[in-house]
């Protein structure tokens, strides 16, 4: 990637991918602090994210025309007027609509053409939005994660509890799964990074809001879930905290 900046199809996605995550990251798992910078009292606001995978609250940038497509402007104003599931869902959605912006701003940029455009697109399409992930509507199968094996065979279903299994069984439950059809497994998603379910991973499922997460994402590790009654996310703990 010539000075940083992604000049092919796979350089641009990439980029797509680190800002993406560090978005996802500031509506799930960073919520609490994203919520406190986005006060209704301070300037016009903008949600940046990063190719690197971070994110920052921050004033638009002077120069003029950007250098980049700006995120929209003032999402802190309306903070305070809706509901906070609903702010964040706006937000959400806006902020799915700015990573489109500078994905298909640098294929303008270097030319790309109908088919690098066509490819680029289904390669982000593929991904789940970040709308879908923070209102819990991306396509998942709540059964599909559930009846992922860790190499132990051990499984984690909704209640945080663990029921054992034997391998035997670990394996009927992929084969009936594999039946179920490839699209289930597809959209099974992490509701902190977005990534795709995998059968080689922990995973973990909320109680309150039901959604599916990477232990990894969420810190929490096979030993430590099996001492965890009830389940809560770093966003559900939040919203309790608040109110």
């Amino acid at each position: 990637m010539e000075g940083g900046i992604p000049r092919t199809v796979d350089e641009v996605f990439t980029d797509f991918k680190g800002r993406r995550a560090g978005l996802i990251k500031a509506l799930t798992t960073d919520v609490e602090r994203f919520y406190q910078q986005c006060h209704p009292e301070k300037e016009n606001l903008c949600l940046y994210g990063f190719p690197n995978e971070t994110w920052e609250v921050n004033l638009p940038v002077e120069e003029v025309p950007p250098e980049l497509p700006e995120p929209a402007l003032g999402i802190n104003f309306a903070r305070d007027g809706m509901q906070e599931k609903d702010w964040l869902s706006l937000v959400a959605v806006h902020t799915d609509s700015w990573l489109l912006a500078v994905a298909f701003y640098f294929g303008a940029r270097f030319g790309f053409g109908k088919n690098e455009r066509k490819r680029l697109f289904q390669m982000i399409n593929d991904l789940p939005t970040i709308f879908e992930l923070v209102t819990g509507s991306a396509k998942q199968s709540k059964d599909q994660p559930a009846s992922a094996a860790h190499n132990n065979g051990t499984k984690y279903k909704s209640s945080g509890k663990v029921s054992h299994q034997s391998e035997s069984e670990a394996k009927g439950v992929k084969d009936d799964d594999s039946g179920g059809g490839e699209d289930d497994e597809q959209g099974a998603t992490c509701g902190a990074c977005g990534d795709n379910y995998g059968t080689d991973e922990f995973w973990i499922c909320c109680d309150m809001c039901e959604r599916w997460f990477h232990g990894k994402c969420v810190k929490i590790t096979p030993a430590k879930a099996e001492h965890i009654k009830q389940y809560k996310c770093p966003s559900c703990s939040n919203k309790k905290a608040r109110v």
